[in-house]
Formats: structure tokens, C-alpha cells, sequence
């Protein structure tokens, strides 16, 4: 059986992936038809549920647990806070079963969620909730810390997760005194058109954008997940997993990133399947929970596999209840692929290549496909439409290199608050990726550039924009450039080259701290050289950044 026979086998009429055409804002497109209609209803399909939903460290979450949760905080939120549908609830905090709770009752009572980076600085956070303008933030004790004034300047209501004994801060609820189980959850009709999500990503030109994602688009998205994993089973039936029991998920990135929202979160709402919860990456760590909780799923970015590997626990450890070992967020090396492939029992190497405005789903290779096409992200499901485009935006032939377009019903509907950034990255219904590549005759999609000014520093995306606008505001900064360098572990560092003013002394450790306090910690450059001589540019003015970038990998 080909590729082609596969798909067609898992579409067709009467299929647990069957498709239909449908039109969203005019735009014809190709869409899953057993999707739920709101991720309500997603969240409703964990009542029944029987066991352990949520593991984290040492605590256990049945489904039962959980439901009773949401739906206290959903009726909270209601009537306590007077969210109402379509207004926004703002989620800061590092991974807590909480974080998971307030996604479900913030979309069942149809809400949007907005899901906040937690290591933005007080500053981010800032530009955040005034972007977005949340009724509540859902918040851990740092969390709370760092928007203080910001919510108390906004009048934005703050429920606290996890603060600990002492006083609360003025204006901070604690969970434990409005999530009170046994409140029913408040009907409200959310319809698949719905606004959902709201998730930032840095922007080109300094602030992040708020990507929006409908219902619809959400789940079909998740939908694609699960069809690929289908055609894979249908063309490698060998790959069948060997591990008795349902799939068990191991979260080992931020619940604010959509890898961790949609394919390893919402992957376990819609399959009633255990997640085992870690607070921050450690790899001793995750190889003792996959060892303990017989986690079958690991989904990450490369650098994540790199550390299991390397980890001197890996020999003495069992990992042989992992099937996949994967993910995405940024290209893995080829050489990764093959230790993934010969060092664990059963797990078959993974990586898809998606982003926050396509929800995460994209081409996705994996196991056999994978080992041999290792620099390819892999071939897309009938949702998603793929073209290669030219600098004009008229599609080129198969093999031929430009702009790499998506078009499907999983893309986020536009940036909030921002028609221009929209009209800008999405045209006619395809979304410009920004990155450039090709597609083979087979379709497997190979990405070999970003036409964006980008540092993708393990699996983070840094815009140099951004952070070229926080160094020029040292006094002493006469010119910089940011741009990425290559790191063995990362991926990519974040680099900078400045001139400082005449005769004004600047120490590499005093622009990092500058940047540090106003940009997250992933931000600041790790690699800082100061120069004695105007940045090189070429004829146009422009700064050759190439040109910096080979000089400082070179040392």
C-alpha cells in the first residue's frame, strides 16, 4: 500500500478520519467530519472516564477529580467574575495540573484562552494583558508577583494557584477559596466559529502577536495528529506498538506552547488518556517518570531527545515502554534521528513541522519514513494543503525552492487586534510560513531556510528585531546586530555584535544584564562581541549578518 492508499483508506465515507469540503469565511477547504463541534464537548468527554488523568510529581488526578475542578472553576469564573462568552481569561504559570483545569472550564464556558509565556519579564506580561484585555488571570505565585501593578492598574480579577501560606496580595483570590468542587458547570452554547485561543508569538518588529485559533480550528488540528498516526499504521503496520495498555503522554514542554497544548494536552483530553506532568525540563527526571508511569509518548523539541540520550541515567534506566520519541520546534540533525532509531526498544523517531499560527499540526515524519528521509518534516494530511511559492506568490513545480504556503482549517483566523499583521501572513486563505524550502514528487516537505530574521533557540523563537530594540536602548549601544549561531545542543544560540559609542567603555556581561531585565531569560544573548569598528554592510546599507555570524562561530 502507498501513501496515497493509505490516506484515501482512513478519509473515506464512513471512516474514523473521513473528510468533507466546508467553507470558512468563503474559503473552500478540506476538513475532518467526526470532530467535535467545540472543545466543550472535548472536555465533556472525559465525564465517563474511569483512573489516573494527571500525574505530577507525587500527586494523582483521577477524571473524576479533574471534572469536578473545571466545572467549579468554570462556574467561578461565571459567577463570580461575570465572564461572560468571548470575553478573555489569561493563564500565566508554569506546568500545574491547574494550568490544564483552567484551560477546560475557560473553554467550556466559552471564553478565550489566553495562554501566556511564564517566562516573560514583568514588562512582557504588561503588554500582554493590555493586548489582550482578560476579565481574570489564572496565575502561579512568580506569576502573580510580576502583575501586580499591571492587573491592579487594568482591574483584571487574579486567581492565585499554589501561593502558599502567608497574606495575599491585594486583589489576588486563592484558588482553594473559589474553586469549591461540587458547582455544576454553566451551560453555554459554543459554536466551532468561536474564537478559542489566543497565543503569543514574538513578533518581526519588537511585541508578540496574539495568534486566535476558532474551536474548529483547534480540533482540526488535533484531528491531523491522529490521521497521520493512522496512515502510519496503515503503511507500517511493524511499527505497531508492542506496549500492552492505552498510550500514556509525558509533558516535558511549557503547557504555553502550543506543542504542549494541542498535540500532548488536548491529545489526552480527546483520548481519556494519562499525562504525566513535568513542572521544568530535567532529563534524570523524565527518564524516571518514563520508567515509573510507563509513558509511551515523548514529545518535545530535539534538543530534548539529545539530553535523554546524553543523560547518565539513560543506560540503567527502562525506556522500553516509549513508542515515539520526537516532536518538534526546530529541525533535529540527522544523526539524532539515527540514535533515537537504534537506542530505544521500540521507539520510533518523530518531528513535525508546525507553529503557533497552524496549531502546531504540519508535515509530520516519523519511524521508518523518518530514517529515511531525515531531513524531511515529512508528508501532510488531506487537510492540509502545501505550495512552494516565488517571491510574486505564483506556485512553483515540485522540487522547486520559495516560500513554503499552508491553507487549512486548522490556521488560526488572524492576529488579535492586529488586520495589518493578518493581511500580511495570510492570503486568500494560505498562510506564508516565512520559512523557504521544497516539496519532493513524493511530497515530503524539506525546510532549508527562514526568510524571517529568526534565532530558533532550542525550539524558542527569538526575533532579532526584538532584540536588537532592547540593546539600542543601552546609552552606550551605537550599532548591533542579533542573528543566530549554530550550538550543538540548542540547536541555535542568540548572538550579538555592537559598536559601542566613542570613547563609551561596554562590557559584554553589562549589555546581557540590560537585556535580561527587559526581555525573558531565552532572550539575552549568550554570545556577545563587542567591536572596535561600524558593523559591515554591503552597498545598500545593509548589515551582512552571514558575514557576523561566520565570524563568531568561527570564534
Amino acid at each position: 500500500m502507498n501513501y496515497e492508499e493509505a490516506v484515501a483508506a482512513v478519509t473515506a465515507p464512513g471512516q474514523r478520519w473521513e473528510t468533507e469540503r466546508i467553507a470558512v469565511d468563503g474559503i473552500e477547504l478540506t476538513a475532518f467530519t467526526n470532530v467535535p463541534r467545540s472543545l466543550r464537548e472535548l472536555f465533556d468527554s472525559l465525564r465517563p472516564r474511569q483512573g489516573t488523568f494527571l500525574v505530577y510529581e507525587d500527586e494523582q488526578w483521577s477524571f473524576e477529580d479533574f471534572v469536578g475542578r473545571m466545572d467549579a472553576l468554570g462556574a467561578a469564573l461565571v459567577e463570580r467574575y461575570g465572564v461572560r462568552p468571548g470575553d478573555r481569561v489569561a493563564v500565566g504559570m508554569r506546568n500545574y495540573p491547574e494550568w490544564v483545569v483552567a484551560a477546560g472550564a475557560t473553554l467550556s464556558v466559552g471564553a478565550v484562552l489566553v495562554s501566556l509565556n511564564a517566562w516573560w519579564t514583568e514588562d512582557e506580561l504588561d503588554y500582554a494583558l493590555g493586548d489582550a484585555t482578560p476579565t481574570v488571570l489564572v496565575a502561579d505565585a512568580e506569576r502573580v508577583e510580576r502583575s501586580r501593578e499591571s492587573c491592579g492598574r487594568r482591574g483584571v480579577g487574579t486567581i492565585g494557584v499554589r501561593l502558599g501560606e502567608g497574606d495575599v496580595p491585594l486583589g489576588v483570590d486563592r484558588w482553594e477559596d473559589v474553586v469549591q468542587p461540587g458547582a455544576a458547570l454553566p451551560e453555554v452554547d459554543v459554536a466551532p466559529d468561536d474564537d478559542a485561543t489566543i497565543l503569543y508569538t514574538s513578533g518581526t518588529t519588537g511585541r508578540p502577536k496574539g495568534a486566535v485559533s476558532t474551536h474548529r480550528a483547534v480540533l482540526q488540528a488535533l484531528g491531523g495528529f491522529g490521521c497521520r498516526t493512522a496512515v502510519g499504521r496503515l503503511l507500517h503496520p511493524d511499527e505497531a506498538p508492542k506496549t500492552p495498555g492505552p498510550p500514556v503522554f509525558i509533558l516535558v514542554v511549557p503547557l504555553f506552547h502550543v506543542t504542549g497544548f494541542v498535540p500532548v494536552l488536548l491529545s489526552c483530553v480527546g483520548s481519556g488518556l494519562k499525562l504525566v506532568m513535568m513542572y521544568r525540563w530535567d532529563a534524570d527526571r523524565a527518564l524516571e517518570l518514563i520508567e515509573r508511569e510507563r509513558v509511551t509518548n515523548f514529545v518535545g523539541v530535539p534538543t530534548q531527545s539529545w539530553d535523554l540520550l546524553e543523560s547518565p541515567r539513560f543506560a540503567e534506566t527502562d525506556t522500553s515502554s516509549l513508542v515515539s520519541v520526537g516532536g518538534g520546534g526546530a529541525p533535529a540533525p540527522p544523526e539524532l534521528v539515527k540514535r533515537v532509531a537504534s537506542s530505544f526498544r521500540q521507539g520510533r523517531p518523530a518531528i513535525g513541522y508546525g507553529m503557533t499560527e497552524t496549531n502546531a499540526y504540519g508535515p509530520q515524519n516519523a519511524g521508518a519514513d523518518y530514517v529515511t528521509h531525515p531531513t524531511s518534516t515529512g508528508r501532510a494530511t488531506p487537510i492540509l494543503e502545501i505550495s512552494v511559492r516565488d517571491v510574486d506568490g505564483s506556485a512553483l513545480p515540485p522540487g522547486s525552492r520559495g516560500e513554503i504556503w499552508f491553507k487549512g482549517p486548522h490556521l488560526i483566523r488572524g492576529f488579535w487586534n492586529r488586520p495589518d499583521a493578518t493581511a500580511e501572513a495570510i492570503v486568500d486563505g494560505w498562510l506564508r510560513t516565512g520559512d523557504i524550502g521544497r516539496v519532493d514528487d513524493e511530497g515530503f516537505v524539506y525546510v532549508e531556510d527562514r526568510a524571517k530574521d529568526m534565532v530558533l533557540r532550542g525550539g524558542e523563537n527569538v526575533y532579532c528585531a526584538e532584540v536588537e530594540a532592547a540593546i539600542y536602548e543601552h546609552p552606550s549601544v551605537y550599532e548591533a546586530a542579533v542573528f543566530g549561531v549554530p550550538h550543538e545542543r540548542l540547536g541555535e544560540e542568540v548572538a550579538a555584535a555592537v559598536y559601542p559609542r566613542p570613547g563609551v567603555p561596554l562590557t559584554a556581561d553589562e549589555l546581557r544584564q540590560h537585556v535580561g531585565e527587559r526581555l525573558a531569560a531565552f532572550k539575552v544573548p549568550s554570545r556577545v562581541v563587542v567591536l572596535d569598528h561600524q558593523l559591515p554592510r554591503n552597498a545598500a546599507g545593509k548589515v551582512l549578518k552571514r558575514q557576523l555570524r561566520d565570524e563568531v562561530a568561527a570564534g
